[in-house]
């Protein structure tokens, strides 16, 4: 089978691309089309996340191991796409390079048979200009980010252990440990 994905750029710009890719191929392949796309040199860290249809970030899927225990976590050459997305979830973010956060949501938009003698992924319809900066993330979030300094029990002692007569040794360490 064949998944056309439309791969769209956070960004106030319609940008955005249609690709075909083979539902056997993995999420590394897909990480490929989606640079190869956009004009990207590929040099940069991605990773994909799953999500629900509100595009609520899940878990990630890197495209390095940066587990504890080498081998133990999976990246994206280790799952086919079929394995993360079908009729049901159709939905994945992607974030290419971290410094600068390019950001896309990934969507299954069909799933239909392989044409004979196509060679995928193919980049099916292409719109917009990738600007040549990864647009700017707003990362606060009101209704979580809502501490209020002078309602809340909050005091200016709690900021730094060491004021108010406190040492080390009420800590449970000496402070010439080292």
């Amino acid at each position: 089978m064949v998944y056309k994905f439309r791969v769209i750029l956070d960004a106030e710009e319609d940008v955005f691309r249609d690709i075909a890719i083979q539902d056997n191929d993995t999420l590394e392949d897909l990480h490929n089309a989606i640079v190869n796309a956009f004009g990207f040199d590929g040099m940069e860290v991605a990773s994909f996340y799953t999500s629900d249809d509100q595009w609520n970030q899940d878990e990630e899927i890197p495209m390095f191991d940066t587990g504890d225990i080498p081998g133990e976590q999976k990246v994206m050459s280790d799952f086919e796409l079929s394995e993360v997305l079908d009729e049901e979830r159709t939905k994945i973010i992607y974030v290419y390079d971290f410094i600068n956060m390019w950001t896309f949501f990934v969507e299954l938009a069909a799933i239909e048979e392989h044409v004979p003698g196509q060679v995928y992924p193919d980049v099916l319809f292409s719109h917009g200009i990738v600007p040549l900066e990864a647009p700017d993330k707003d990362f606060s979030d009101s209704a979580v980010n809502d501490f209020d300094y002078d309602e809340d029990d909050f005091d200016e002692d709690d900021l730094d252990m060491l004021d108010g007569g406190d040492n080390f040794e009420d800590y449970g360490f000496e402070e010439n440990w080292n």
